[in-house]
């Protein structure tokens, strides 16, 4: 049997850039350490909500107060009573007759707390780029399988799918169980979406025809769908609308290979969300703290808002070297 030809780039042939806005860049960098807090009349005014007119104990805390707190508790890796501790000391520091909610109340709230979706406005019509990554949340760690010799069958893990744009931004996001094939998220993704789709970007396990159909209906007319085909797939009969694309990348990659349909489509674009999954566990980590499902959506879904708030500061404008 002939060995399968590899798809990974040469080094020679990869693509050097330059950052041109560095200077920027790096006072955006310095920015996302800055741990300058302050509150607004508003913010204080909402920190206790109003009576609900129910007969019984009333919250002492509304919906702002544990966001900001589990806001906080992310951007610093904290458990739940040191946030509680972090939050206090600083109103104490604000002279603030506020009170930080305690861990408890912590841990109960981050099961319904209202996260605000990480949207972007768009003037226009948006490329959509789809990708999805794994997200630690229990099970023994990788130096307890290598040290006892033992399977990785207890490690659990969850799948954060997101859709970013052409500026790194996330536009969409969920966070699902693992069993969860990453294909049938897309309409929830899509459905996140106010602006038009003029493009679709994501990797070969997106290329399903439920996926093409989908787009055909909520995307532009001419909507551009790049997506590397399956190995030993064949071009379907009769083939219509956005599925008839697959047809075209198919004779593409018959006629000048994998690498230069991905010169010639743009493909690589799709390194932007990979990219952004590397900030996300770098920077807020690769584990999940919290043991609850509701209570991890909840908390995935404000790594994502802290990593669109980063990139607000500053990101890298780069060009192309071109080598002479």
């Amino acid at each position: 049997m002939a060995a399968r030809k590899s798809t990974r780039v040469n080094r020679r042939d990869k693509t050097k850039y330059r950052v041109t806005n560095w200077r920027e860049y790096e006072r955006g960098l310095k920015s996302r350490g800055d741990i300058t807090v302050w509150f607004s009349e508003e913010a204080r005014d909402a920190w206790t909500p109003p009576k609900n007119g129910r007969r019984g104990g009333q919250p002492h805390y509304s919906n702002l107060a544990i966001l900001t707190a589990l806001t906080l508790r992310m951007v610093f890796g904290l458990p739940l009573r040191q946030t509680e501790g972090f939050l206090d000391s600083l109103l104490k520091l604000m002279e603030l007759d506020m009170k930080a909610p305690d861990h408890t109340t912590l841990s109960r709230r981050n099961k319904d707390v209202d996260v605000p979706a990480p949207t972007r406005v768009h003037d226009g019509l948006i490329h959509l780029i789809v990708d999805s990554t794994g997200l630690k949340i229990s099970g023994a760690g990788e130096w307890h399988t290598h040290r006892h010799k033992s399977s990785m069958a207890r490690r659990q893990w969850r799948k954060l799918h997101v859709g970013v744009d052409d500026d790194g931004f996330i536009v969409a996001a969920t966070l699902t169980k693992n069993s969860v094939d990453d294909p049938s998220i897309v309409p929830e993704l899509v459905e996140q979406i106010d602006s038009p789709i003029k493009r679709f970007t994501a990797d070969g396990v997106y290329d399903t025809r439920p996926v093409y159909e989908l787009l055909g209906e909520v995307g532009v007319a001419d909507i551009q769908i790049v997506v590397p085909t399956r190995r030993g797939a064949v071009p379907s009969d009769g083939a219509e609308g956005t599925w008839a694309q697959r047809n075209a990348t198919l004779e593409t990659i018959a006629n000048v290979g994998r690498q230069g349909w991905q010169r010639e489509s743009r493909y690589r674009l799709q390194g932007g969300v990979e990219n952004l999954f590397f900030r996300y566990k770098r920077t807020l980590g690769d584990s999940l703290r919290a043991s609850d499902y509701e209570s991890q959506k909840r908390e995935a879904m404000i790594g994502c808002n802290v990593l669109n708030r980063m990139a607000v500061l500053g990101q890298p404008e780069s060009q192309a070297i071109v080598e002479e």
